[in-house]
């Protein structure tokens, strides 16, 4: 009403380029739009061709490097950012701590499933090198010794994939082998035998990928001292012939009893024992 009211007072010629002014649109059409995108999105796309392509800053020879570059972190992940923001603490008890996460770090790498070696040497040959590189020790099908690696880290094993040699049991007692490491332990059709007896690293996840390891045979598993809980048991059913059940104890806590009879139900072959009646006469 009020707007009607002023145009009624406008002349005639300001009215009709009020009008005028009014029709204009006020943005752009879609088609305009869509043909900025489409060129703001190609140009993008040339930009991250372009970089993809680029040496880093660092790595090419004219660039200045500093002997600090021996501890900079080439995944730049987001862990690389909070440490910069924190402020330097070079106490010792700091400077160990992240030596001890380095050295981690490198074994995880380390430990990582290497397709080559499994194609030269067999899922039987590859897991027991893996083991005794690593001071563990391995027995096969048809022979009674335990074969570990000596003190400089030799041992006498083929090098090359020998179908005589079939893994009866594998040790990895006091190994510091991580959930990566575990992907060199799969597809073992004749294993019986599987002890992670005081391996802290192994905990509900490694166990879950164990459960997954294809073991159709194995009929004893030794998972004391280890990290593993009482949720960390229910994945066990995936093992049809497991027989013996070695853990810390079986009573140290209303969840882990619950779990062992749960387990045991299910199972009826299976008796779970405490690590005391096993280990502790040794």
């Amino acid at each position: 009403m009020y707007l009607s009211v002023r145009l009624r007072k406008l002349q005639p010629g300001a009215r009709t380029v009020y009008r005028c002014l009014s029709t204009l649109p006020n943005h752009k059409s879609e088609d305009d739009v869509s043909a900025t995108v489409k060129r703001v999105r190609q140009e993008l796309a040339l930009d991250k061709q372009q970089l993809s392509w680029r040496t880093p800053i660092g790595d090419r020879p004219e660039d200045w490097n500093s002997k600090l570059k021996l501890f900079a972190n080439t995944e730049q992940t987001s862990d690389f950012i909070v440490m910069m923001q924190r402020p330097i603490d070079l106490s010792p008890k700091n400077v160990k701590k992240w030596w001890t996460k380095r050295q981690e770090r490198i074994e995880r790498h380390m430990q990582q499933f290497v397709p080559e070696r499994h194609k030269i040497l067999g899922p039987e040959l590859a897991a027991a090198h893996f083991v005794l590189y690593r001071g563990g020790a391995a027995k096969f099908l048809n022979d009674k010794r335990w074969h570990r690696a000596s003190e400089d880290g030799e041992f006498n094993l083929p090098n090359k994939f020998d179908a005589s040699y079939k893994l009866e049991a594998l040790r990895c007692d006091n190994m510091q082998l991580y959930y990566e490491g575990l992907e060199n332990l799969r597809c073992l059709e004749h294993l019986k035998f599987l002890s992670f007896h005081n391996v802290k690293p192994i905990d509900d996840w490694c166990l879950d990928r164990i459960s997954g390891g294809d073991y159709p045979h194995l009929e004893v598993l030794d998972i004391s001292n280890t990290s593993i809980t009482s949720r960390g048991l229910t994945c066990l059913y995936r093992l049809p012939q497991l027989k013996l059940l070695i853990i810390d104890d079986p009573k140290q806590s209303l969840e882990m009893e619950l779990s062992v009879a749960m387990l045991e139900l299910a199972m009826p072959p299976l008796k779970v024992v405490s690590a005391d009646s096993i280990h502790g006469n040794i």
